[in-house]
């Protein structure tokens, strides 16, 4: 009866992956705390924040390797704790610390996973050996952390899993690997699959994820739709003029500009940096016009930007403004 009543309510939702108010306290702050989201199906889900913010915390409660002492976590509406070998069967996972057995060639290991999972076709493996330009006859007591990291990647891919698990999945590749994980992941989109990629590394996210989550000190400080910030309805340009005093005098026309934010000014350099809402462009363009400028470049706001606001400074800010 218990199985039946999970069954209806996985039918009954279209989320894949389910986080109701999570929370594991290890003391100290430490842990996560009441967070809640969730995973549609076919969906990029980024999980952002630092190291130690509680990504790895929450991924572990979602694959069933720790119990919530408070909520749930969910997937396919089976409960991760109750049926994690039932969940694991078709879930890709990836986590951040790589542990294998040291005795074993790559070679060796990729096939005990296989067999472990009933794998008979091996098209798709060789195509991911071979995508990222993988070596894997090497001991595994012997490999660097790239290589491991590589062949961490094709075992979570290799059964084309529908539902993927990944915990900082390109630490400690190269920019080259970053690119070609990024494109994996895209191809992985296309097929309809559902991820869930927890980082820190803003351009993965930004160019994999539908929706972002952030999370500071165990706990979810903001979720949103990436391309709903890059639609961002305001401008911020920084600009240099040629002359000092043309400098001091846009100091002081500026404070009459009530359409114009003042987001740093830099007298050593002479620079400034304004942001201004999309519809009072035209104005501000007729108002700097007047001035000798050095330079003029519009900067645009990135995810890094947005997510730095949470944890106490922009990358945008000037050092030394006044």
């Amino acid at each position: 009866m218990g199985k039946s009543k999970l069954l209806n309510y996985s039918s009954l939702t279209p989320f894949i992956i389910q986080i109701e108010h999570l929370t594991k306290d290890y003391g100290y702050h430490r842990g996560v705390f009441d967070v809640s989201f969730n995973v549609e199906k076919g969906e990029i889900y980024g999980f952002l924040g630092p190291n130690g913010a509680g990504k790895t915390t929450v991924i572990r409660h979602i694959m069933g390797f720790s119990r919530p002492q408070k909520g749930h976590t969910f997937v396919n509406g089976l409960n991760s704790w109750k049926n994690a070998s039932e969940i694991q069967k078709n879930l890709g996972y990836l986590p951040g610390e790589i542990a294998m057995p040291a005795s074993l060639t790559g070679t060796e290991f990729i096939k005990m996973m296989a067999e472990l999972r009933g794998m008979k076709d091996m098209t798709h493996t060789n195509y991911l050996i071979e995508k990222f330009e993988l070596d894997p006859s090497g001991k595994l007591n012997r490999m660097p952390l790239g290589i491991k990291r590589k062949l961490a990647i094709v075992v979570a891919f290799m059964n084309d899993p529908d539902v993927l698990v990944l915990d900082e999945p390109t630490s400690g590749l190269d920019p080259i690997m970053q690119n070609i994980f990024i494109e994996l992941i895209k191809e992985e989109r296309e097929k309809g699959k559902t991820i869930l990629m927890a980082s820190h590394i803003f351009h993965e996210v930004d160019a994999t994820c539908d929706k972002v989550s952030i999370i500071k000190d165990g706990r979810l400080i903001s979720t949103f739709d990436p391309d709903q910030l890059r639609s961002n309805t305001s401008k911020t340009f920084k600009f240099e003029f040629n002359i000092k005093e043309q400098f001091e005098r846009f100091c002081r026309d500026v404070k009459s500009q009530r359409t114009l934010e003042v987001k740093a000014l830099k007298c050593d350099k002479c620079q400034a940096v304004i942001s201004v809402a999309d519809a009072d462009i035209n104005s501000f363009i007729n108002f700097i016009a007047d001035y000798d400028l050095k330079f003029f470049s519009e900067i645009k706001f990135t995810l890094e930007d947005y997510f730095m606001k949470f944890y106490g400074r922009s990358t945008n800010d000037e050092a030394g403004a006044e």
